[in-house]
């Protein structure tokens, strides 16, 4: 993305730098709202685009700046969401957010030799863990759009009836639509020094291909999810059974004997990192319950992992 000089005559803009100020939090919210960093780029560009299309004289009626973008940027997740399950439809094998690392750094639109912009990125905190994304993804775009503007930006429901076009009451039964969803599935979360552990078992019983110990950090019910977006080779639906997960990861170990695991934060827990000859080609996150792994995710889709090779 390129920076915008401003509308208009090519005169300095003197708000440019409170404009680019809001880039941040656009990211953090359409990245929440998509569950795609490509597409949460995409959205904070054309909002961008939107704003110096307009004149100044209309730029300076907008009373907030930084209200009027979010309300932009929201009606484009929106959009995008409504066409998202088609979509997924056509998408070869099974769909995960693509995963963040610790402190994500985008390269686009920044000229060439720039230093990275400490705005540019995602701040992690527990709306952004892969189980919590996953959850949205079976919400319908309004509720997940009324959910994450008012439970995680605390948006009150005038505002989100905007964006929406419902009424504050219906925007309030979807958010509270939304939180059922979230409360069925969720399990007491392993506090993070106790993931971290089950995480690096789980490394070291990968690394030696043994089904025991693997199955001893398994529940009985997990389930492993991959996404090779038909790019490259993912299992075609998930593997469940604690005995099945531990096989198939066993058997990785031994066709890929070279490749490198490497512990590292996805989306803010604990999580593992494939690499091969250098670059990065998994990314798994972990759904802990009490001591047990109960939900793997493994991206292994090249177009998802670009944070993770590029930043």
């Amino acid at each position: 993305m390129t920076t915008p000089s401003g509308p208009g005559n090519g005169e300095a803009d003197p708000g440019l730098s409170a404009i680019m100020s809001e880039r941040r939090r656009l990211i953090n919210l359409a990245y929440r709202l998509l569950g795609s960093l490509a597409e949460a780029e995409d959205v904070v560009q054309e909002t961008y685009v939107r704003w110096y299309a307009m004149s100044r004289e209309q730029q300076e009626a907008i009373e907030s700046v930084g209200g009027w973008m979010s309300k932009v940027a929201s009606r484009i997740c929106l959009d995008l969401l409504g066409s998202a399950r088609a979509r997924r439809e056509r998408y070869v094998g099974e769909w995960i957010p693509e995963p963040l690392p610790d402190r994500t750094e985008w390269i686009s639109g920044r000229p060439l030799g720039a230093a990275a912009d400490p705005a540019d990125r995602v701040t992690l905190d527990e709306s952004v863990n892969m189980a919590f994304l996953v959850v949205l993804e079976s919400m319908t775009p309004a509720e997940r759009v009324a959910f994450i503007l008012h439970d995680v930006f605390r948006y009150p429901f005038a505002e989100v009836a905007e964006i929406v076009g419902r009424t504050p009451a219906a925007c309030r039964q979807l958010a509270t639509s939304a939180r059922r969803r979230i409360r069925a599935s969720e399990a007491p979360a392993a506090p993070v020094a106790r993931h971290a552990d089950i995480v690096k078992g789980f490394r070291r019983a990968w690394e030696a291909g043994d089904v025991g110990a693997l199955i001893g950090l398994l529940a009985p019910d997990a389930t492993a999810t991959g996404d090779g977006g038909g790019v490259v080779s993912a299992a075609p639906h998930p593997v469940e059974g604690a005995e099945r997960v531990a096989c198939f990861f066993a058997d990785r170990a031994r066709t890929a004997p070279d490749m490198t695991i490497v512990e590292c934060t996805v989306n803010g827990r604990p999580g593992l990192r494939a690499e091969a000859n250098g670059v990065t080609v998994a990314v798994l996150a972990f759904e802990i319950a009490g001591d047990r792994i109960k939900h793997i995710w493994a991206v292994l889709n090249p177009d998802k992992l670009r944070p993770w090779t590029t930043g």
